[in-house]
């Protein structure tokens, strides 16, 4: 039969090619980004079904002067390989290529014929461990490399079991029940059994006809936002060196086939290439591939591969501008991105830019060839898109970045079709940015008021950060656990920063600063279980003017509640009450409001975590309250004591009136006013000024005091009058009692004066 006659039925030549890498072997083989150690080519001859030609080749890893180890266990373990042996007879890899060039010659065989194969043991020794590293080395493979037979493919077809594809050269042997090899004459036993089974396959008839195919140019193509996308065969890569083209994309994945049009670089907000990229293969098996070389390299930088959908693919490469569909089917090239292009700039102005100077270029059709970036309403972006006809104009083009068009200098990048459908798909859909208000957690609640919000240097409050930005109040409260019963009424405060969204912070006011300082040991680095995703929390006790100052923006907190600037708040806190009073004392709560009604209130709500926030606040306000009612009460019998045992020490005192015609008196003409009937039972009354009142703890109203209470001082002057000064801060209203006030005498039976009393001092 003549070699025609063989072409038409198959290759007359079958190579097997057998790799070896210093990593993993196996499946894995390639995944770690090992060197190649060992190539091993068998040439076979079909007619004769005989071997006609071997070649064993060590290869010196650029590694090996650096490591003393080379070789994995695994690979030492399996070959009779050593890292003595590499050493001393590896050579390069382009090396051992060229010889096996010229060892065919030798024996007058063209490689580069449609009758010569190669062989390889599954996908991996050619598309995983060859072509990247000759990518990596700048190395240009033979065109005979690019066409292949899968062993295990063809065994699979033999054996007519084409949904078991063999995992192995073992289970090659099994499926054709082949013994493996005893005799060792390669360095890895696996390349004779390869042998073994190719030369049966030969003698019963079998031809070689599924032909593996590795794409070597990522050729450019149109896709359409109505296309449907298998998200089988889409990875993201993430990482990129932001002046990446899809070329370099390409480039990083070789000996895998990627779609046309399957590169899609990603873009920021600002239409920027952003470090990541979607790309599209033919088909799952190269998906899967590519998805081993996560964290492979490009120059110093790892990458991350990851799964994606056909849906995220569509959203960055679909294309629904009938112009970008027309521009881009022209059959170019190759596509230029024009960037700082002057607002009045012409499609003339373009072609004469690149037809200018040492390096010119023609642009493919003219001013067809030129597609400017507008907005919806017209308006130039200072973008534009410029296609060429061949791969030898792109260097000529990027020669021209940064030249001047006018005043302006333009810059030029390498783009795809993906990114002009990007591109233009943007500009299409601009709008004016205008945020839109959060909606209210809870129908009709204003935001808490600034005076509502504790300050002082007492560390009161706690501070949570590192939240899930999708962190509501009842995901704090379960996070807290059973310190939340240690939160005061509306003491939750979620921070947004200035777009509204949530920040991932939150400041907590507890009812005591042990609380607070308890809290944040307890709960400092722990976890908070938001669905499936496990977030550390950090716990910090802080003040209530380190509250003031996030939550107010950096305001420090305003005296009056009328001057108050409103705070960064979650909206929906509290409940439809009345306006609050200026204090900083929480008000009560609605009158025969209980946790019962609020329930009724609230089945029909949608949301039930905030029906369960508001569920917790009530319980905290009640709680409030009643701490609050008995602290008033103590403090209002304590203060009843001190005004009787004071006035009751005043009247076994003789004492001479002081005369309110005094021409210094500040009594005089003054209104009286009983102050205590219960004590003394109606005697004459001379007033004392108001600034008094305060300091007792009662209204501003006109007190007087029995005249005759005020006898023996000097004329026109007003003895000291004991009293007692309390001055209380919102945390320590309710915490605070007043002790019993220290009484002091002055000599020779002077008018006993109590000291001034101030117990926050």
């Amino acid at each position: 039969m003549s070699i025609k006659g063989l072409n038409m039925i198959g290759p007359h030549h079958v190579c097997v090619l057998y790799v070896a890498t210093a990593g993993l072997q196996g499946s894995l083989m390639g995944s770690d980004e090992q060197e190649i150690v060992l190539l091993i080519y068998v040439i076979v001859d079909v007619v004769q079904n005989k071997i006609v030609g071997v070649q064993q080749y060590p290869i010196r890893p650029q590694t090996a002067d650096i490591n003393e180890n080379i070789l994995s266990e695994q690979l030492t373990s399996e070959s009779v390989l050593t890292d003595e042996l590499i050493k001393s007879s590896g050579r390069q890899l382009e090396d051992a290529l060229n010889e096996f060039d010229a060892y065919c010659s030798s024996l007058h065989i063209d490689p580069h014929s449609a009758g010569f194969r190669l062989l390889t043991d599954g996908q991996l020794p050619l598309r995983q461990c060859l072509y990247p590293e000759a990518c990596r080395k700048e190395i240009d493979l033979p065109r005979y490399y690019s066409t292949f037979h899968d062993l295990r493919k063809e065994v699979a077809r033999f054996t007519r079991k084409t949904e078991e594809i063999p995992q192995s050269v073992a289970d090659m042997l099994e499926y054709l029940q082949i013994k493996p090899e005893v005799e060792n004459e390669f360095y890895k036993r696996e390349a004779k059994d390869m042998v073994n089974v190719v030369q049966r396959l030969i003698s019963e008839g079998y031809r070689f006809e599924a032909l593996e195919t590795i794409n070597l140019t990522l050729e450019p193509g149109i896709c359409s936002k109505d296309d449907e996308i298998d998200s089988n065969c889409v990875v993201r890569a993430r990482g990129l060196p932001w002046q990446s083209s899809d070329q370099d994309i390409a480039k990083f994945f070789s000996g895998l086939n990627v779609a046309k049009g399957g590169v899609a670089l990603c873009l920021s907000a600002q239409g920027r290439r952003n470090g990541e990229a979607l790309i599209k293969f033919e088909s799952q098996e190269h998906r899967d591939m590519a998805l081993k070389r996560h964290k492979h390299h490009i120059g110093q930088r790892y990458i991350e591969v990851y799964r994606a959908s056909g849906e995220d693919f569509l959203s960055v490469a679909g294309g629904k501008s009938s112009e970008a569909q027309a521009f881009l089917s022209r059959g170019a090239a190759v596509i230029v991105r024009m960037r700082g292009l002057p607002y009045d700039c012409t499609a003339k102005q373009v072609l004469d830019f690149f037809a200018s100077g040492e390096n010119s270029c023609t642009v493919l059709d003219g001013t067809d060839g030129v597609l400017f970036v507008r907005k919806p309403d017209g308006r130039a972006t200072g973008d534009a898109f410029v296609l060429f006809a061949s791969e030898s104009d792109a260097p000529k083009a990027l020669s021209k970045h940064r030249e001047c068009i006018g005043s302006r200098y333009i810059e030029l990048f390498r783009s795809t079709t993906a990114e002009v459908q990007q591109v233009l798909n943007r500009s299409l859909e601009a709008r004016t940015y205008e945020p839109e208000p959060l909606p209210p957690l809870l129908p009709h609640m204003p935001l808490l008021p600034q005076h509502y919000i504790t300050s002082g240097t007492k560390k009161e409050c706690i501070r949570l950060r590192g939240l899930p930005y999708e962190a509501q109040v009842e995901h704090i409260l379960e996070f807290l656990g059973e310190y939340a019963k240690n939160i005061i009424f509306q003491g939750v405060h979620m921070v947004y920063n200035a777009q509204g969204q949530p920040s991932g912070e939150a400041f907590i006011q507890m009812d005591s600063e042990q609380s607070a300082c308890i809290t944040a040991q307890q709960k400092h680095h722990r976890y908070m279980t938001f669905g499936k995703k496990q977030r550390y929390i950090e716990v910090f006790q802080c003040s209530g003017e380190d509250m003031n100052l996030v939550l107010t923006g950096g305001i420090p907190a305003p005296v009056s509640p009328a001057k108050a600037t409103p705070a960064l708040l979650s909206p929906g806190m509290l409940p439809s009450i009345a306006p609050l009073p200026p204090t900083n004392i929480p008000p009560p709560p609605p009158p025969n409001t209980s946790v019962n009604q609020i329930s009724q209130n609230l089945t029909n709500w949608d949301n039930q975590a905030l029906f369960a926030q508001q569920q917790a606040q009530i319980i905290a306000q009640q709680n409030l309250i009643a701490r609050q009612n008995q602290a008033q009460a103590q403090n209002e019998m304590l203060l009843m004591n001190q005004i009787a045992q004071h006035n009751l020490a005043v009247l076994n005192q003789n004492v001479g009136p002081v005369s309110p015609n005094s021409p210094n008196s500040v009594l005089k003409n003054s209104a009286a006013m009983p102050m205590m009937p219960h004590l003394i039972a109606q005697p004459p009354f001379v007033m004392l000024p108001p600034r008094m009142a305060p300091a007792l703890g009662l209204p501003r109203h006109q007190l007087a005091y029995p005249q005759h209470l005020l006898q023996g001082g000097a004329h026109g002057v007003i003895p000291m009058m004991p009293h007692v000064a309390v001055k209380r801060s919102y945390g320590d209203a309710f915490n605070e009692q007043a002790a019993p006030a220290k009484r002091a005498f002055h000599a020779q039976g002077a008018l006993p004066v109590y000291q001034h009393f101030y117990p926050n001092m």
